[in-house]
């Protein structure tokens, strides 16, 4: 995965990638959304206890750093 192919994944997705989160889950709070709950994807899913806060918040660091930080687009993300 390149550095702009991260920038570009969703939140759900890179927690399924990561191993955080699986498809079912996030089925679960893209149905709440789309059910009318107006929170964020992470929230809903910390509100669901379906991954820990810290998944989330190190999962959006990582996507931050990798748009701040100047890396060559090109860039292999493992």
């Amino acid at each position: 995965m390149t550095i702009e192919e991260l920038l570009r994944e969703k939140i759900g997705d890179g927690l399924v990638r990561n191993g955080s989160m699986n498809r079912i889950s996030v089925r679960q709070v893209l149905i709440n959304q789309a059910c009318g709950d107006k929170r964020c994807f992470g929230e809903i899913a910390s509100a669901l206890k379906l991954v820990a806060d810290e998944e989330i918040n190190l999962y959006m660091n990582f996507k931050y750093a990798a748009q701040c930080s100047g890396f060559n687009k090109e860039r292999i993300v493992t």
